[in-house]
């Protein structure tokens, strides 16, 4: 199955000192990747990076085989690629329905094709987006990105500020996405089992270095080889 985006030997950080080291990622249609890792390995900056909002350093990103090395985060989604940030930047003076109305494609999916997903967002859709709990605000960000009908979705920490009930809740509109719109999705999440079960592979950064990849089932059920992978830089596939 040919990748929808593949970075190969990426070196990514900033102001030209690299964080991220000798980096590989393939993401196919339809599939989760979790990219999992302590504080501080790099799994942002691989995001930041892929999505065009910080330069990277070395190596090559593809999407859909051609180059995107350094395409700024516009030509990006133009591609089809959408971020999801951790802080979720949305526009908190609009309303619900103006955040997503904004990134319509034109001749694009409707604010009720993605309200399918959160169907709890529908009574919110003229309260402005900094009234919403946090848990609808990361709805509404998700919901944002997928009216974009993007190919590529990275989601930088879901959970961020969230009780775990709604995590729980969240996790599973993430694998239905990517089964139901044959995106490839890369999600950053510090929850970690939550993670691995709507997952299809997971990837280990330490140290802005691999230190694990493995299909995430495999791993679920190894949660020894996963924490010396987090302890460690053992190179493993």
């Amino acid at each position: 199955m040919t990748a929808l985006l593949e970075c190969r030997a990426l070196e990514a950080g900033y102001l030209g000192r690299p964080v991220v080291r000798d980096f590989d990622l393939a993401l196919r249609p339809g599939t989760v990747t979790a990219l999992l890792g302590p504080n501080g390995a790099g799994k942002t900056t691989v995001l930041l990076t892929l999505a065009g909002i910080i330069p990277g350093i070395g190596g090559s990103i593809e999407m859909g085989g051609a180059s995107v090395w350094r395409s700024g985060p516009r030509a990006l989604t133009k591609r089809g690629l959408v971020l999801v940030p951790d802080d979720r930047w949305l526009f908190t003076a609009l309303t619900t329905r103006e955040n997503l109305t904004l990134a319509r494609r034109k001749n694009g999916l409707s604010v009720r094709d993605v309200l399918e997903y959160f169907p709890s967002l529908v009574k919110r859709l003229d309260v402005a987006a900094g009234k919403l709990s946090g848990g609808e605000q990361q709805m509404l960000a998700t919901a944002r990105a997928l009216i974009q009908e993007p190919k590529v979705l990275l989601i930088d920490e879901m959970s961020m500020g969230l009780a775990p009930v709604l995590v729980e809740q969240l996790m599973p509109i993430v694998r239905r996405v990517a089964t139901d719109t044959g995106a490839a999705v890369l999600l950053v999440e510090q929850h970690v089992k939550l993670a691995l079960q709507i997952a299809d592979e997971a990837v280990v950064l330490t140290h802005g270095e691999l230190a694990l990849r493995g299909p995430a089932a495999d791993l679920l059920r190894d949660p020894a080889r996963l924490e010396r992978a987090y302890l460690s830089k053992t190179h493993a596939s």
